[in-house]
């Protein structure tokens, strides 16, 4: 009886425990039911706000790229209107200057003027930056009926001879010889003339035959030669024109290398961005003759091996054309001079400028000094020679009109060149006259700073003189001019000893070898020019006839 009890009361417990589970199971899925249904809802509406969210994204970005290209669109007008605007400001600025040039009858200095072809002179788009200092003038002249061949040889046009009064030698009273007034090789006496078939020599018939000069080689190139430069040892010739730099063995004339650098910074050129031409204006050797520096418009330096004929180093910093580079004696530093009004100093062993000096007019040509390197030359368009301190920039002279005697040039000065013995600048101008200037302080005990004189004045050019140097023991100047000449003067007493007429144009460039690899007798030199020719020459040493003088 209890058995049965105790049987019934387990029972209901039973019952009674799963009557809660079955509720508690109710109750957690009703609350699960709930939930999930909640959590439903908020990922639906989380997803439902992630869409809008992209949409606008969307709609911002279309948004975005229908101003750009609205704002593109615009530039691209703005750009064009620009250009048509810098077209009418440049046709303005070749009609105003080609007023001035007619109000004041005188010869302006203009862009560089250098033909695409031969006797075919375009001119170049003028910049309408007004700061911009216009580029020097490669003097080309044009004229297709005067050519060195069968005889029938250029005749530059006559002039009066017009010497500067002024002070003693330094100005040069004595008269222009007559062998210099008239260049026809018919008037000439046999004696003081030699005519070959593509150059002829005329002689100062008032003065013994000392020298004479013979065609060596002739190096034909497919454009203007702006410059030649030997190396150190004489041995090699290198040429600067369009776009290239070429080598030659002076002894053979073969050619050795030709430099071209293809890269994207070539052929951007200063003057003009959109010119197809990139005219090398100046080529140096290192001493060492391993290295070739070249400066051109694109405004970039260029060192090349020329063994492997490669750039291995570009210099950057200047802002316009350059015109001239030097070495100095170790090889470690190189000076440039450029249309931006700067000369600036290069430490090749950082690649970086460690000296600029700033001028007032554009930079045409620069000179370091022999043996030590100590002092820098520059010649510029405001018709003045600076000489500065190679390491500190100090301005030690600048050599001008200003001067007590006032017989500096009267033109942009186109070419300076140290003596040898670095005593002295040589300098070219525009002016057609050649100066000797000595550098050398006399009285230094006291103060008394004598250097800076203009010892001597070289006159005879019938046109611009482009480019001057002197020979290795400083005994004999060499010009180069527009006129087409090439004159030999002597140093000590500025006399002219003869005149080369070799080329069909200017002779842009003249050089002299500092070793001669043509005999002992033998100087050689070289000349660039407008008519696509380099040229080397040999001057050789002659002992004089006295008998053949003519008595003036």
């Amino acid at each position: 009886m209890s058995n049965t009890v105790q049987s019934k009361k387990i029972e209901d417990l039973l019952e009674a425990i799963r009557v809660e589970f079955a509720q508690v199971s109710q109750d957690a899925a009703t609350h699960r039911l709930q939930h999930q249904k909640d959590y439903d809802y908020k990922i639906k509406q989380q997803q439902t706000e992630l869409q809008q969210i992209r949409a606008t994204v969307y709609n911002l970005e279309t948004a975005h790229r229908k101003l750009k290209d609205h704002y593109e669109e615009e530039l691209e007008q703005l750009k064009v209107a620009a250009e048509q605007k810098d077209l009418i400001i440049h046709d303005l600025t070749i009609q105003l200057r080609t007023q001035t040039e007619k109000q004041q009858h005188q010869t302006l200095l203009i862009p560089p003027v250098i033909p695409t072809k031969q006797n075919q002179i375009p001119e170049q788009p003028v910049s309408a930056q007004p700061a911009v200092v216009q580029a020097p003038v490669i003097a080309v002249a044009s004229n297709a009926e005067s050519s060195i061949t069968n005889g029938s040889l250029p005749q530059p046009t006559t002039e009066t001879n017009r010497v500067p009064l002024s002070h003693g030698r330094a100005s040069n009273l004595k008269p222009i010889p007559p062998f210099l007034t008239d260049l026809d090789p018919s008037k000439c006496s046999p004696d003081y003339k030699k005519i070959e078939t593509d150059y002829y020599v005329l002689y100062n018939n008032t003065l013994p035959k000392t020298i004479d000069v013979e065609l060596h080689k002739s190096l034909d190139h497919s454009s203007v030669v702006c410059c030649v430069q030997f190396s150190n040892d004489g041995k090699y010739l290198a040429t600067g024109c369009n776009k290239t730099t070429q080598v030659f063995d002076v002894t053979t004339g073969d050619l050795i290398a030709r430099l071209a650098d293809d890269s994207s910074k070539a052929g951007k050129s200063a003057s003009d961005s959109n010119s197809t031409d990139l005219y090398i204006r100046s080529v140096c050797f290192s001493p060492d003759g391993k290295f070739l520096a070249t400066g051109a418009e694109d405004r970039l330096i260029r060192i090349w091996d020329i063994q492997r004929k490669e750039v291995v180093t570009v210099l950057e910093g200047h802002e316009q054309d350059i015109y001239s580079l030097a070495y100095f004696p170790r090889g470690d530093r190189i000076v440039s001079g450029s249309g931006d009004r700067t000369v600036r100093v290069w430490d090749l062993s950082t690649g970086k400028c460690s000296l600029t000096l700033t001028l007032e007019d554009g930079v045409t040509t620069v000179a370091v000094s022999p043996v030590d390197g100590k002092y820098i030359a520059a010649g510029s368009l405001d018709h003045s020679v600076r000489v500065w301190d190679s390491q500190t920039g100090f301005l030690i002279e600048r050599l001008d009109s200003e001067n007590e005697h006032g017989n500096g040039h009267r033109d942009s000065v186109y070419s300076v060149a140290f003596t040898r013995d670095g005593k002295g600048i040589v300098s070219g101008s525009l002016d057609k006259t050649v100066k000797l200037w000595d550098l050398q302080i006399v009285n230094k005990s006291v103060g008394d700073k004598k250097n800076g004189t203009c010892l001597a004045t070289y006159i005879g050019h019938k046109d611009f003189v482009l480019s001057v140097t002197t020979t290795t023991n400083d005994k004999y100047i060499l010009s180069s001019s527009k006129d087409r000449g090439v004159i030999i003067w002597d140093n000590e007493t500025a006399d002219p000893l003869l005149m080369l007429q070799g080329h069909n144009n200017s002779v842009i460039s003249v050089s002299v070898a500092s070793h001669s690899v043509l005999g002992d007798d033998t100087l050689v030199f070289a000349t660039g020019s407008g008519d696509c020719k380099a040229r080397i020459w040999k001057l050789i040493r002659q002992k004089p006839r006295i008998e053949n003088i003519v008595d003036k």
